[in-house]
Order: C-alpha cells, then sequence, then structure tokens
C-alpha cells in the first residue's frame, strides 16, 4: 500500500497547528506569545546572533524579526547593541530569561500531552523521520 503524501503532509500540519495553538495557549498565561517566545530561545542558543540569522532560525523574514525584536526591546525582555557595520547582536535581559524559564515550564506540559499517544520508541522513530525530511534540505531553512 502506497502512502498518501497528500494525507501525509497534512497530518504534520494538523500537528504543527494543534502544538502551536497549544502552547500559544499556556505561554500568553505567562505574558509571551508563541512567536516571543521563540525569538528568546533562538536569542539564547545563538549569543551574538545577527537579526538575519535570528529571522532564519525563527522563520520570519528580516523585516519581521526587527519588528518583532523591537516590541521585545519595548518590553524589557532583550537588548539589542552594535555590532560590526550595521549589524544589531541580541542579548537577553533578566526578565527575558525569567519568561523563558517560565515558558520552558508551560512548554514541557504541552508537549507531554501532544506526544503522549506515542510511546518512546516512537517518538525516536518520529523524530528520526523528520530530522531526514529536514536536515541538509536544500533551499528550505
Amino acid at each position: 500500500m502506497t502512502t498518501d503524501l497528500e494525507v501525509l503532509g497534512q497530518a504534520i500540519k494538523r500537528a504543527q497547528y494543534r502544538n502551536h495553538r497549544a502552547m500559544d495557549a499556556a505561554l500568553r498565561e505567562i505574558g509571551v506569545s508563541l512567536v516571543q517566545w521563540d525569538a528568546l530561545r533562538a536569542i539564547e542558543r545563538m549569543p551574538g546572533a545577527s537579526g538575519h540569522e535570528l529571522a532564519v532560525a525563527t522563520f520570519q523574514s528580516d523585516q519581521a524579526f526587527g519588528t518583532l525584536a523591537n516590541r521585545l526591546v519595548d518590553r524589557g525582555l532583550i537588548t539589542r547593541s552594535s555590532g560590526h557595520g550595521r549589524r544589531l547582536d541580541h542579548a537577553l535581559t533578566e526578565s527575558g530569561r525569567e519568561a523563558l524559564a517560565e515558558g520552558r515550564k508551560s512548554a514541557a506540559g504541552v508537549l507531554e500531552d501532544l506526544f503522549a499517544p506515542l510511546d518512546e520508541t516512537q517518538r525516536a522513530q518520529l523524530l528520526r523521520a523528520l530530522r531526514d525530511l529536514t536536515e541538509g534540505s536544500v533551499g528550505v531553512n
């Protein structure tokens, strides 16, 4: 039997949509959106990264990430400082680190619920399959 790839793609999208809605709802309780929390994670993970690098890491355009970063600065969650040339370096503030930590607590429960139907072997298989699909993709970041 051949797998219907359109159905497979829709199933991946449904899982992602379910995850995003649940994560966004949980994170809003601590005062950040999923997009904001994702930016905080990227800034923590990539110290000294440029806005462009952070935009790519968070699946946004440079302009969208710049607007988001401005909002995060206004909220006191990150700082931006001059880097080389026109580059701006981004760093978490203490408030940003606290929001990130609280977000991780919220995310843990959401992710446990999302993946509850899968046992550990299935989770590992899914992770391997998704990595096979995404690592080394040409033209897709």
